[in-house]
């Protein structure tokens, strides 16, 4: 066994961990990584584990929000959960948009936005509206501030949102987040559904990419996917708690900062060294 690829594989855990929760785009980052700690793997697996590799950040909410998400009680007298069946269905109405679009197009998004400018340029750009919508909303009352009271109509704008996000370096969970906000919501609210929607949505492309790829992977392959995998579960569970421990407090203007500034070192990177 390669004990290098084994620890790029835990880098590239962490990072997904991290990164996905937080707005600031996983799969951006990812790409980014993939620059400078390459895996000795063929394109087609690293296509499909920068994907899969986020099914260990799912399980992380999953575990975190196992009682809220689970439509049946099993109490004494097992119950059926109608609110959570209403959640259900409308995180199913919001993921209608990206699954149509994603379905239809994941090919040649892919092969005209998966690389460093891309991501490097939507980084600044959804940095500086986090910090322009923080500061137009600072002083805004939410109209949503449970879960429950989103709409139909309104979890189907989250999902047009969402739509942002087949973009590299944009963050899905920012992209929601914000849109969510836009409309609306609360931060808290925002980030809990958005987490919510994270799970049909990244079950559905992982099936997709590892269907793609295909189930005869050769023993060092299982090793780094399982590996970045569980890595990236334990990190998530991590980041969700910082997290949603942190917007109760502050808003989400770090965070665009933090897009800018990397996004601007990345773009001078490549400019300086690579071109």
């Amino acid at each position: 066994m390669n004990i290098i690829e084994i620890l790029k594989a835990i880098v590239l855990g962490i990072v997904e961990g991290v990164t996905e929760w937080l707005p600031i785009s996983s799969t951006g980052h990812m790409i980014l990584v993939d620059e400078f700690l390459k895996l000795n793997m063929s394109a087609e697996f690293k296509e499909m584990f920068l994907v899969v590799i986020q099914l260990g950040a799912i399980m992380a909410v999953v575990v975190l929000y196992w009682k809220k998400l689970l439509p049946i009680s099993f109490s004494r007298k097992p119950m059926i959960r109608k609110e959570v069946i209403s959640v259900w269905m409308k995180i199913l109405v919001a993921c209608i948009p990206a699954a149509v679009i994603g379905l239809c197009f994941d090919d040649q998004l892919e092969k005209l936005f998966f690389n460093y400018q891309t991501v490097s340029i939507t980084l600044i750009v959804y940095g500086i509206l986090f910090i322009l919508i923080e500061e137009k909303n600072q002083n805004r009352i939410a109209r949503i501030n449970e879960i429950s009271q989103i709409t139909y109509k309104t979890a189907l704008l989250i999902g047009v949102f969402q739509l942002l996000a087949l973009i590299p370096g944009t963050s899905r969970s920012g992209a929601t987040i914000l849109g969510a906000i836009l409309i609306g919501t609360t931060r808290t609210v925002a980030a809990e559904f958005t987490f919510y929607l994270a799970i049909p949505v990244m079950f559905g492309a992982s099936l997709l990419k590892m269907l793609k790829f295909g189930l005869n992977f050769t023993g060092m392959e299982m090793a780094v996917l399982l590996t970045g995998t569980v890595v990236a579960f334990v990190v998530s569970i991590l980041a969700i708690k910082f997290l949603m421990g942190y917007i109760k407090k502050h808003n989400f203007q770090v965070f665009g900062w933090y897009r800018i500034i990397l996004g601007v070192a990345v773009l001078a990177y490549f400019w300086l060294y690579k071109v």
